[in-house]
């Protein structure tokens, strides 16, 4: 058993981090903001996700800018949902709902356009079941 420090989990791993400095910062600051852009995209636009986006943004600004890190993490829509996947790996139901008929939306949109031929029609239809057992195998 771990003694318990009076940190939380969000402390301790920020005191593990090892801080990015130079060109790797500014790169992790431009990916934090590029992944934030298209998880607000994809809160409008039904086949595109949202949060693997908010996850992936919050994972780059905690190497690039605690900041803009602890921003997002207070943020009331973001914040709740990424505090949790950080220390349960949880996805909401309502979310684990959405990412699940995105998948089925964009399967669809994917059959319906490109008439894949069967290989490549069952390879997506694998890859696709794959992220959404992952996706649903999370707690609450």
């Amino acid at each position: 058993m771990k003694p318990d420090t009076g940190k939380d989990e969000t402390e301790q791993e920020a005191a593990v981090r090892r801080p990015v400095t130079g060109t790797l910062r500014w790169a992790y600051l431009a990916l934090g903001f590029l992944m934030l852009l298209l998880g607000v995209i994809g809160a409008f636009l039904p086949v595109m996700p949202t949060t693997v986006f908010i996850i992936l943004a919050a994972w780059f600004f905690g190497r690039s800018s605690p900041r803009i890190e602890a921003w997002l993490l207070g943020h009331p829509t973001f914040g709740p949902a990424l505090l949790n996947w950080r220390h349960r790996g949880a996805i909401p139901p309502r979310a684990k709902m959405a990412a699940s008929a995105g998948m089925v939306a964009g399967y669809a949109l994917f059959w319906w356009s490109a008439r894949p031929g069967w290989p490549l029609a069952a390879g997506v239809a694998l890859f696709m079941l794959g992220c959404a057992a992952f996706v649903l195998s999370r707690p609450d």
